[in-house]
Order: C-alpha cells, then sequence, then structure tokens
C-alpha cells in the first residue's frame, strides 16, 4: 500500500506520532547496523513536522541507535513549510544544529515558492519524479528542471532528481548540471539482508519512507 494512501488514514486516526516514531527509530537502527555508512533519508509527514518536541525524537533516534548525524537525511515536501514560516524556519535550524541533513521532497508539485528556498537552511531539493518522466517528450518539463537545478545552484543548494528510469533521462539531466539522482536506472530497492552482506556494493542513497 502506497504512502499516499495509509498515511491520511493513519493521521485521521491519531496513530500516525507512533508510526513516525517508529519509523525514525527503525531507520537509524538499521543504518546504524550496516558495514558500509551510508546515508540514510527519512520522510517525516506533516503531523510529526509540527510537533513541538521533534528534535527531541530525533536526538533520541540516533543516540539509542549510535547513527552518526552526519549519515541521518529528513525529508520534508513544501506543504509544511508554508503553514508558519517562522515557525518552520525554527524547526529547521534546531534540526540542524542536531548535525542531520535537511532535503525538500517532490519540488514542483506543491508551491514551489522563491521565498522559502531562500530563507531555509535546506541541504538538498529533491525535483519531483513527474517532471524526470516527461523528460525527452516535452519541453516544459525539461525548461522547469533547468529553472529549479540553476536557481538552486545559484542560493548554494544540490539538487537531486528522482525517478530515473532511462539512459536518456540520466543524460539529460547530467547535461544540466544536475549533482544526484536516484530511481531504477541507478539503483532498485534491496532487502536488508542483501543490504548487510560484506558484498553488497553500497546504494547512493537508500530510502525510508514514513
Amino acid at each position: 500500500m502506497p504512502p499516499g494512501e495509509f498515511i491520511p488514514v493513519a493521521e485521521q486516526s491519531g496513530s500516525i506520532a507512533q508510526i513516525d516514531d517508529w519509523v525514525l527509530m527503525e531507520a537509524c537502527r538499521e543504518a546504524a547496523s550496516w558495514l558500509q555508512p551510508l546515508r540514510v533519508a527519512v520522510n517525516v509527514s506533516a503531523a510529526q513536522f509540527r510537533r513541538d518536541n521533534l528534535d527531541a525524537h530525533v536526538r533520541k533516534a540516533l543516540r539509542e541507535s549510535g547513527l552518526p548525524a552526519s549519515l541521518l537525511e529528513l525529508e520534508i515536501t513544501e506543504g509544511v513549510l508554508i503553514e508558519d514560516i517562522a515557525r518552520a524556519k525554527r524547526t529547521i535550524q534546531s534540526l540542524k544544529a542536531l548535525g542531520i541533513q535537511m532535503a525538500l521532497d517532490d519540488f514542483g508539485t506543491g508551491y514551489s515558492s522563491l521565498s522559502y528556498l531562500e530563507a531555509f537552511p535546506l541541504d538538498r531539493i529533491k525535483i519531483d519524479r513527474s517532471f524526470v518522466a516527461a523528460l525527452g517528450h516535452s519541453e516544459r518539463s525539461l525548461a522547469i528542471v533547468r529553472a529549479v537545478i540553476g536557481l538552486a545552484h545559484g542560493l548554494g543548494v544540490p539538487v537531486l532528481a528522482e525517478g530515473i528510469e532511462t539512459e536518456a533521462q540520466m543524460s539529460l539531466l547530467l547535461q544540466e548540471g544536475c549533482d544526484e539522482m536516484q530511481g531504477y536506472l541507478i539503483g532498485r530497492p534491496r532487502s536488508l539482508a542483501a543490504q548487510a552482506s560484506p558484498t553488497s556494493a553500497p546504494e547512493p542513497e537508500l530510502e525510508e519512507a514514513s
């Protein structure tokens, strides 16, 4: 069941907080056990981001799992930023003070405000897969991707493109100066057992979704 289906139900039932805490702790615990030190990206739900003590929960997860803060990245979507810009900025600053990274996920599908790109201390912007899928078929999508990469680089923020599935998509993104990519062309999901194997080759990024 995709997150878009079960997360709204979890939010309505009031169980999202317990799910958020479990996902964060398990992601940190698993990543800390890997032989290769890989960054793990954990999606933060809107309800989780609104909590006043989110930084305390992240600190606890890092402490109990033993995962270095530099290997944890939290992903937020545009919608959570515009609800209360001042509060969102304080939350991000408190999280980054722990030593973790913050990424803006699915950029281009929401409000895409230039003001908060400048206002928030983001470590990475992720271009939504819907624009990547249209590369090579839509000049409009290419123009949007080019503009996002140029804007982000102008602000000193690296860009990651999601959903890379073809060589043509990767070639176009490389031409435009995209910094990082993820998708089936780069690496498919693997089991935890495969990841724990000493002979396993490290993936560029492993992602947990809440």
